[in-house]
């Protein structure tokens, strides 16, 4: 990603707290001039990525053997007006964004790929689990033939914290303040705006 160097974080555990904390990612791989992208979940087992995604979605086919691919969470980001500040600044966007750069690879064994469905579950239900999934569970086999499952090796984490580190200690306090105020506010309003169209 483009620096300027005050708003790349260089270290790793900073950049997969991103992942852990928004694990719904955007994964990238291309083929010629034809690029990939789709949206899927990434859960560590270790250092490594997991994923599913549907068995007919063509992206399968660079989701394996090692080809290379890019995977992009992002985490909170808004619109930051001058008017939050108490110097004069110009208008811009706060954002958090990590890129994990490696390679896929195809999972086959059934039973790694069960596992890795209960691992996902068990993450994404934390911290009050309210949803066991068990491993033998007979809807476990009829669902494993329809999903593709893939590991992704890391070679490269990068982050992108763009949070007005470069302002006065009270400007940075008030940008932080109306990233969180903000993705809140957002999210209800334009939520319940889809529900009223769609239901």
């Amino acid at each position: 990603m483009y620096p300027p160097k005050h708003h790349q974080d260089y270290n790793p555990e900073n950049i997969k707290e991103v992942a852990k904390a928004y694990p719904f990612s955007v994964l990238i791989s291309a083929q010629g001039q034809t690029p990939f992208i789709t949206h899927a979940p990434l859960i560590f087992h270790g250092e490594k990525l997991v994923g599913h995604i549907d068995i007919n979605n063509p992206h399968t086919k660079l989701l394996k053997e090692d080809y290379p691919i890019t995977a992009v969470f992002q985490g909170p980001q808004t619109y930051i007006s001058p008017s939050i500040y108490t110097t004069k600044q110009l208008p811009t966007w706060n954002y958090i964004i990590a890129h994990a750069t490696g390679t896929a690879k195809e999972i086959k064994d059934t039973n790694v790929i069960k596992r890795s469905i209960v691992t996902m579950t068990e993450f994404l239900e934390k911290p009050d689990q309210r949803f066991i999934l068990d491993l033998e569970d007979p809807r476990m086999n009829r669902l494993v033939p329809y999903i593709h499952c893939f590991e992704i090796s890391i070679n490269q984490w990068e982050g992108k914290f763009k949070l007005s580190q470069d302002k006065v200690p009270a400007d940075i306090e008030n940008a932080k303040q109306e990233l969180i105020k903000n993705n809140q506010k957002n999210i209800k309003s334009f939520v319940d705006t889809l529900f009223e169209k769609h239901f």
